[in-house]
């Protein structure tokens, strides 16, 4: 009986999904050859007062052809993703996904393949008529969250490369109290509203504020203001203790891949077939996504750490069947 809410549930997400889709169908940008003469830009001598010229857009325009096959490796990163979660249940192929959308999506395209900076665009092409985006920033805004109400958050695991960078820092994590970390979770949705307020603003009052201060952009453009680079210094040497910060306390789109996620029929399962709770997958979590043994999906940032540690289906499991069978064979 509880099947069919759940069921109903995540067919009503999916209906909103299509629905937003389709407010964005008018918003739509044709896609057309960008070329910015910047050779002949007026020169600050030559127009006076005190002007100076602004700095290239970065990064560079690319090309239509070229964003769609950024669109397919994002989905494509995403697939694998779910399959070493779900089906391989193993960290160290996370670790090496994670690393690649990192070297990727992160220091190659300068994150600028980024669903979280998407949905500012979004909202206002739904709001203001005048205001259009191209479809392949609407598929990298709506792919994850799609993902995410069938499988769970799987773009947080080795695909996000905010995520990533702050994966890979992670050497001595603390567990967070839960009640610190509820409050805590909440930032995220105040931060969502602000962005939410300020991209319905008319035009010359609208400051993009998730691009404006993204904490890691600024390492992956390698350039930025003194002050956002100390802030994402910052948020690393936090993320050294405690798994990911900025994913689990500011992140606005994390927001809506949390609410996404609560109807996925699939996700991480300690234990599928048997449980034994022994606690070594909640000790081994440093995002305080098991509760009473078990993983909770909106939660749940597909990290994988929890199968490394899993004494009855993981990496420790199968680490342990190994030095058995090394020790039977040795034996005889």
């Amino acid at each position: 009986m509880s099947a069919l809410p759940q069921t109903a549930r995540r067919a009503g997400a999916i209906l909103l999904l299509v629905l937003l889709m389709g407010a964005l169908r008018n918003a739509q940008a044709q896609a057309i050859p960008y070329e910015r003469p910047v050779q002949t830009a007026p020169q600050p001598d030559t127009i006076g007062g005190g002007y100076q010229t602004p700095a290239v857009q970065r990064p560079l325009p690319r090309d239509y052809a070229l964003q769609v096959m950024d669109v397919v490796l994002l989905g494509a990163a995403m697939a694998v993703s779910v399959w070493i979660v779900l089906k391989r249940r193993n960290r160290k192929w996370l670790v090496a996904l994670a690393i690649g959308s990192l070297a990727y999506f992160g220091f190659y395209r300068e994150g600028c393949i980024c669903p979280i900076g998407s949905l500012q665009n979004v909202v206002v092409a739904i709001t203001d008529p005048k205001y259009s985006i191209p479809m392949v920033v609407t598929a990298t805004f709506v792919l994850p969250l799609v993902v995410a109400l069938f499988f769970g958050r799987a773009f947080c695991g080795g695909v996000c490369a905010l995520g990533a960078i702050q994966e890979l820092v992670v050497l001595k994590p603390v567990q967070v109290p839960a009640r610190i970390d509820r409050a805590l979770g909440l930032l995220k949705y105040v931060y969502l509203a602000t962005v939410i307020l300020f991209a319905v603003k008319p035009a010359l009052g609208r400051p993009f504020l998730i691009c404006r201060f993204d904490p890691f952009v600024g390492f992956f453009r390698r350039t930025g203001t003194p002050q956002m680079l100390l802030l994402g210094g910052a948020f690393l040497i936090v993320g050294m203790f405690v798994g990911r910060p900025y994913c689990r306390y500011l992140c606005p789109y994390g927001g809506l891949l949390a609410w996404c996620a609560r109807l996925a029929a699939r996700g991480v399962s300690i234990t599928p077939d048997r449980e034994f709770d022994c606690g070594l997958c909640a000790g081994a979590c440093p995002h305080g996504a098991i509760e009473e043994m078990r993983a909770v999906g909106r939660n749940c940032l597909y990290c994988a750490r929890c199968y490394a540690a899993c004494p009855v289906d993981g990496e420790l499991a199968r680490a342990k069947a190994g030095l058995v069978q090394l020790s039977g064979v040795a034996s005889s």
